[in-house]
């Protein structure tokens, strides 16, 4: 990750801790941030039992959610602390089954704009399979004195 700068420390600290207390659905599903730079982002969700599908597997929403989770923690560096971030689209291609190991989801921004951003995310396994490939397209919205929420509800 060395072609992307590196974001102020105390943000990045900020941002580990962030998303393993004040996020529940990461912590449902033990999502940690990996590692964060302005534009890329890893993000990482251990393996547990709970998290397959009736095949026994890791479940797609799970490699999903690490994908899209990765593309926010990613573009979370490069946009103003009075914007905003949501997800307008994205799509996933599951190349490979989970079983068994950690996923590991990796996100570059490949076009950030000043309403939209584009970043394209890898999926990999423990052992360095690719699992998926996806391509997202965020919002960037201005957020106003009064807002204290997203408005698309995220």
């Amino acid at each position: 990750m060395s072609e992307y700068e590196d974001v102020a420390p105390k943000f990045r600290e900020a941002m580990i801790n962030k998303a393993k207390v004040e996020i529940p659905f990461w912590k449902l599903l033990g999502m940690e941030v990996a590692d964060i730079k302005k534009g890329q982002a890893r993000i990482r969700i251990p393996y547990a039992p709970n998290l397959t599908n009736a095949n026994g597997v890791v479940h797609g929403g799970v490699i999903f959610s690490a994908a899209d989770a990765a593309v926010g923690t990613a573009l979370v560096g490069m946009v103003d602390r009075h914007e905003l971030i949501t997800t307008i689209e994205m799509k996933i291609n599951y190349l490979k089954p989970v079983d068994g190991c950690d996923i590991f989801a990796e996100a570059h921004i490949i076009h950030k704009g000043t309403q939209t951003a584009i970043a394209e995310v890898e999926v990999r396994d423990t052992n360095g399979n690719l699992v998926a490939k996806a391509l997202a397209t965020y919002a960037i919205i201005k957020k106003s004195a009064t807002d204290d929420k997203l408005p698309l509800g995220e």
